[in-house]
C-alpha cells in the first residue's frame, strides 16, 4: 500500500514536472516563432475528427433531456415561463463542458496517449533525446495547445446543439411560448457563463493532453503496457476533469454571485 502511495504521489509530481516544462516550452517557442504550428494544426484536426460527429450526437438528446426533466417539473408547478433559463443553466454553464471532458477524456486523451505510448515503446523519444531533439517541444506543448483550442470550440458546438434541440422541444412537447422562453434564457444566460464555459473546457482540454501525455511517454512492457497507459489515462482524466469542474463551478459562484434578477 505504502509503495503504491509512493508511486501514485511520483505520477503526480511527473504530471506537475511535464506541465511545467509544457509552460516554459510554449513560453520560449511562441515569441520566438519556433512553435510546431504544422504539428498542431494535424493533432487539433484528428482530435476534432474524432470528436465532431459524437459531440453533436450527444448535444442533441442532452438538450432535449434536460428540458424535458427539469421544464416538465417546471410546468407543473406553474413556472413554464423559466423553461428557458433551465436550457441556460443546465447546458450552457454545466452540460457542455462536462460532455466536452468525457469526450476528451474517452476520444481524444486516449488517441493521444496511444500515439505517444506507441512511440516510445518503439524508443523513438529515445531517439529524440540522442539527436536533442525534445520531445516536449516537439510532441507534448503542439498536442496541449491542440487539445485546449479544440476542448473551446467542441464546448460551443455542444451548448449550441442542445440549447437548439431544447429550445424545439420545449416548443413542440412542452407547449412553451416563444417568448417566454427567450426572456428567461437570456434573463439568466450571461457574459460570465459563457465565459466560465470555456474557461472550463479550454482547462479539461490542457489536462486531458497533459495526462495523455505523461501516461504516454511512460509507457512500457511492449503493446500491453500501451495499453494500460491508455485505460489509465482515460480513468484518471474523467476524474481530474470533473474535480477541475467542480473547483471552477466553486470559483465562479464566489466571483459571480448568483441572483434571480
Amino acid at each position: 500500500m505504502a509503495v503504491r502511495a509512493r508511486r501514485s504521489a511520483a505520477d503526480v509530481g511527473k504530471l506537475y514536472g511535464l506541465g511545467a516544462d509544457t509552460a516554459m516550452a510554449l513560453v520560449r517557442d511562441l515569441p520566438r516563432g519556433r512553435f510546431r504550428w504544422d504539428e498542431c494544426v494535424v493533432q487539433a484536426w484528428f482530435l476534432t475528427s474524432a470528436t465532431l460527429l459524437p459531440a453533436i450526437l450527444v448535444g442533441i438528446p442532452l438538450g432535449i433531456v434536460i428540458v424535458l426533466n427539469i421544464g416538465g417539473v417546471a410546468g407543473q408547478l406553474g413556472a413554464s415561463s423559466f423553461i428557458g433559463a433551465v436550457d441556460a443553466v443546465g447546458v450552457l454553464r454545466e452540460a457542455a463542458p462536462i460532455v466536452t471532458a468525457l469526450l476528451l477524456a474517452g476520444a481524444g486523451g486516449a488517441a493521444i496517449c496511444a500515439d505517444l505510448g506507441s512511440r516510445t515503446i518503439r524508443e523513438e523519444i529515445d531517439a529524440m533525446v540522442v539527436l536533442g531533439v525534445d520531445p516536449v517541444r516537439r510532441l507534448v506543448a503542439p498536442r496541449v495547445v491542440a487539445a485546449a483550442v479544440v476542448a473551446m470550440l467542441l464546448n460551443f458546438l455542444v451548448a449550441l446543439v442542445g440549447l437548439v434541440s431544447g429550445y424545439a422541444f420545449a416548443l413542440a412537447e412542452l407547449h412553451s411560448t416563444k417568448g417566454s422562453f427567450l426572456a428567461s434564457f437570456g434573463q439568466f444566460a450571461t457574459v460570465p457563463d459563457l465565459i466560465v464555459s470555456e474557461v472550463k473546457a479550454g482547462l479539461f482540454g490542457v489536462f486531458a493532453a497533459l495526462i495523455a501525455s505523461h501516461l504516454g511517454l511512460s509507457a512500457s512492457r511492449g503493446p500491453s503496457g500501451v495499453g494500460d497507459a491508455v485505460n489509465r489515462a482515460v480513468a484518471l482524466s474523467g476524474v481530474a476533469l470533473f474535480l477541475i469542474n467542480l473547483v471552477v463551478t466553486e470559483l465562479f459562484f464566489t466571483l459571480v454571485p448568483q441572483t434571480l434578477i
